[in-house]
């Protein structure tokens, strides 16, 4: 039996539900691990072994993460597909090996049901996505106020300074701005609370 025969079997008898659920979206779907548990025992009752790699290619100037699976019998004789995803340049509350295992993870799952001749028409996301998409716009109320009550007591550290002093604030700012390294209208919370503290330590 050839091994795209053996796949077939495999195919035939796979049965992968949707066995996870999106309360969000309010949606049942499957994700990579659904389909490998499924499949590793199928494989191993009709001889073969599935392995699943991943490689970063560049592709002009983004990254994608390519992921081939393949079914192998004893014989040597193998059957392979690849899948890619792009990895985010950025993304808010991750870092990039999390943003690369997000990638993968949907690498991955395309290429097993590229594989096994799974039907996924509806590409879902798991909770833990949606619930931090939805917590997005709240970190970043809670980033601008913080930054807007941090810029009002540099302000307000910067009057103090100069009215007592007879300074000028705009020469004030322009000192702030060059030992911070920015103008002040790219400044973080950070960078106003350092401001505050460079007019505070002002005699």
């Amino acid at each position: 039996m050839s091994i795209y025969e053996t796949l077939s079997h495999i195919q035939v008898e796979l049965k992968a539900p949707k066995n996870l659920y999106n309360s969000f979206g309010k949606y049942k779907y499957r994700n990579a691990e659904s389909i490998l548990e499924a499949a590793k025992p199928l494989c191993a009752k009709h001889g073969c072994t599935l392995t699943v790699s991943d490689e970063v290619i560049l592709i002009g100037s983004r990254y994608y993460i390519k992921a081939t699976a393949t079914v192998q019998d004893k014989d040597g004789s193998a059957a392979s597909t690849t899948a890619l995803a792009r990895e985010d340049e950025t993304k808010k509350g991750m870092d990039g090996a999390q943003i690369t295992g997000t990638a993968s993870s949907y690498a991955r799952k395309y290429d097993l049901n590229g594989l096994f001749c799974i039907d996924d028409t509806k590409d879902p996301d798991s909770d833990e996505y949606h619930n931090q998409t939805a917590a997005e716009p709240q970190r970043d109320t809670n980033a601008a106020a913080a930054r807007l009550a941090a810029r009002a007591e540099c302000q307000r550290a910067v009057k103090s300074y100069c009215q007592k002093n007879n300074a000028d604030e705009a020469d004030a700012w322009k000192l702030i701005a060059e030992t911070i390294g920015k103008p002040s209208k790219d400044f973080t919370a950070e960078d106003w609370k350092q401001g505050q503290q460079i007019a505070e330590a002002w005699k």
